[in-house]
Formats: structure tokens, C-alpha cells, sequence
């Protein structure tokens, strides 16, 4: 006896759940962009980059833990079509890249002053990595299932 996946038969499940997705996504990486952006020099909040991050550590884990949360969710209402498409590996591999390097290196380079070479460079592999992921997401919609 086979269980349906109560996201997969519901009409409106699936879009709410990718707008919390999308949401989530949306608050994490505008908040990381913006000590992206403190780490090349622009005076967007009058801050140093340490203070803008502390401002917004606790919004960036909540968005990031909403973004993961439905994404799981979402990922169980298909998997086969998930696992089989490149973007969506492609997705998650610079997923995985990102939230470790977002509170390894960046969060280091965030809260020390540090030439401003190496924070530009630390925003560039941020940004590069965040904008990686988000397009892994849309072209998963785009590319035809299959690994060949």
C-alpha cells in the first residue's frame, strides 16, 4: 500500500511551500549581500561590516533554517526528479559551499579588519556562490530531468 505525499496532492501545498522556500532564500542572501557589500566599502547602514552581520546573524539563521526547512519538503514531493536533474545537484553542492563558507571564512573576514583585498575577495566568493544557488533553483524548473 502506497502513501501519497499529502504536498503532492494538495493544489495550493506545493506553492505555498515554495514561496516560504523562496522567501527564505530571499531574507538569508539579502542579508548576507549586505555585509557583502559593507566588505567592498559601501556605507549602505553605517556600519562596519562586524556590526552589520551581528545585526543580522539571527534573521540570516532563521531565513536559512526556513529556506532548508520547505526545501526538504519540497524535495519529498518528487524525489526521483530532483536527484536526477544536474542543476539541482548543482544546486546543493553550492548550497553546502555557501553556508560553510558564509560562517567559516566570511564571518571571520566580516568581524576582523582586514585589508580591504581580502574583504573584497571574500564578498566575491560569497556573492559568486549565493548567485550559484539561485539559479541552480531556477534552471532546476528549465532543464529536462536526466543526468546524460
Amino acid at each position: 500500500m502506497s502513501i501519497a505525499n499529502p504536498l503532492s496532492t494538495s493544489p495550493n501545498a506545493f506553492a505555498v511551500l515554495e514561496c516560504f522556500h523562496i522567501a527564505g532564500f530571499a531574507l538569508a542572501i539579502g542579508t548576507i549581500a549586505l555585509v557583502d557589500f559593507r566588505l567592498f566599502g559601501f556605507d549602505l547602514l553605517k556600519q562596519s561590516p562586524a556590526e552589520t552581520a551581528r545585526t543580522f546573524e539571527w534573521w540570516t539563521l532563521g531565513a536559512l533554517i526556513v529556506a532548508v526547512f520547505s526545501g526538504l519538503l519540497i524535495f519529498s514531493t518528487d524525489p526521483d526528479m530532483y536527484y536526477l536533474n544536474w542543476p539541482f545537484l548543482i544546486k546543493m553542492a553550492c548550497l553546502v559551499l555557501a553556508i560553510t563558507f558564509n560562517y567559516t571564512i566570511h564571518r571571520r573576514v566580516a568581524s576582523a579588519n582586514l585589508s580591504s583585498a581580502s574583504a573584497r575577495l571574500a564578498a566575491c566568493v560569497s556573492l559568486l556562490l549565493w548567485v550559484a544557488v539561485i539559479f541552480g533553483g531556477i534552471f532546476i524548473a528549465v532543464i529536462p530531468v536526466g543526468l546524460g
